[in-house]
This record gives structure tokens, C-alpha cells and sequence, in this order.
């Protein structure tokens, strides 16, 4: 009776299959590393323009509500409703104004329903500095909430009233670089420079009449 002579896998076959196999799964590594990658990169922009939407909606939300309140300056007041352009505090422009529509159902909270309101660029954040109440006493530090980060600057543009009926109307609806007025001017751009986006601009009407 004969034996049949069994048949393996010579040291070349199996050197030759751990290859394939290595190769397959460094292949495979890369496509999941790229894949993580890119949902890591598309999360990041999300996040990001999540921060852009709510930053936005934040400036119009208190821009459309502008009021013509004047607030008191270091316990002094003024007839100042709207200060805007280059102010202390900030890395490049500033806006602050009272806003009004701030909810307060029934009364129940210890303020009003206007809140004193600014925008300024920090550190490369915008921010929205805020109060309580309207005038505060002397000393009070506001509050900051951080809106916008990778702000590469920050300017604001006023369109200002005019009572002169025989100022064209090109001239009327000029820009200007800085406001400081007892009335709200006609309208008000933000102008974002972002690292993400690129620059972005809004413009708000605030006073119709004439326009």
C-alpha cells in the first residue's frame, strides 16, 4: 500500500500571501484614516458655520430692535442713542446702542425689557458685550460673550439722517466709517473678515423714511 506524499505551502508561498495581506491592510488603513479625516474636517466646518448662523442672528436679532434710548455715561447723561466706529475697548470697530424687545413675561425678572447692547473685535472673537440694565452705576463691569472666533477684523458703516430735502439721493444713502448721534442713523452695515468665510457684509435698514 502506497502513501500519497502530503502537499504544504512552500516558505515563497507564504511570504508571497503575508505580503498581499499587509499590503490589503495598509490600503485599508489609509481609506479609514481618510475617511476619519474627513468627517473630523466637514464636523469642524459645520461647527464652524454653526458659530457664523448664531453670530448672525444675534447681530440682527438686537440691530432690527435698535431703540432711540440714551444711556448715561459714568453717571452723566447724555443724548447719545448710537455710538459707532473706532471706540475704546476694541481691536477695530465697535457699535453699542439700547435694544429693546428683550423679553420679560409679566414683569417677573428685576429689569426692563431694553438691555444696552455692543459689538467688538478681541483677540481676533467677536463679542457681544451686554447689561442688564440700561444705565448701570459707576463701576459696573458688563458682561462679554464671546460670538465669532477667527475674526480677522471687524468694521462698521453708517448710512446718517438728513432733514435737507435737496440732498440728492446718492449722497443721502453715503456710507460713513463712524456715528455718534442723539437719532438712530438710517441703516447700519457689519463688515466680517473671517478666516473661514472670507468677507461678509450685512446691511440693516433702521430708519425707512426718505429712503
Amino acid at each position: 500500500m502506497k502513501y500519497s506524499k502530503a502537499q504544504g505551502f512552500t516558505l515563497l508561498e507564504i511570504l508571497i500571501a503575508m505580503a498581499i495581506f499587509a499590503m490589503i491592510g495598509l490600503a485599508s488603513t489609509g481609506v479609514l484614516t481618510a475617511v476619519i479625516d474627513s468627517n473630523e474636517v466637514s464636523e469642524q466646518r459645520f461647527t464652524r458655520l454653526q458659530e457664523l448662523q448664531r453670530t448672525m442672528l444675534s447681530i440682527e436679532r438686537d440691530i432690527l430692535q435698535a431703540i432711540p434710548r440714551p444711556v448715561r455715561v459714568n453717571g452723566d447723561q447724555t443724548d447719545i442713542v448710537m455710538r459707532g466706529g473706532e471706540l475704546d475697548g476694541s481691536d477695530a470697530d465697535a457699535i453699542a446702542f439700547v435694544r429693546g424687545g428683550w423679553q420679560n413675561p409679566q414683569m417677573m425678572l428685576a429689569r426692563s425689557t431694553q438691555q444696552y447692547v455692543a459689538y467688538r473685535l478681541k483677540d481676533h472673537v467677536l463679542e457681544r458685550v451686554y447689561s442688564n440694565y440700561v444705565d448701570n452705576i459707576v463701576g459696573y463691569e458688563p458682561k462679554v460673550r464671546p460670538l465669532l472666533t477667527g475674526v480677522n477684523d471687524f468694521k462698521v458703516e453708517f448710512v446718517a439722517q438728513t432733514d435737507n430735502n435737496d440732498v440728492s439721493q446718492a449722497d443721502a444713502l453715503t456710507w460713513n466709517k463712524s456715528y455718534t448721534g442723539a437719532a438712530l442713523p438710517k441703516a447700519v452695515a457689519f463688515i466680517i473678515d473671517t478666516e473661514n468665510f472670507g468677507t461678509l457684509r450685512r446691511e440693516f435698514t433702521l430708519w425707512s423714511d426718505g429712503l
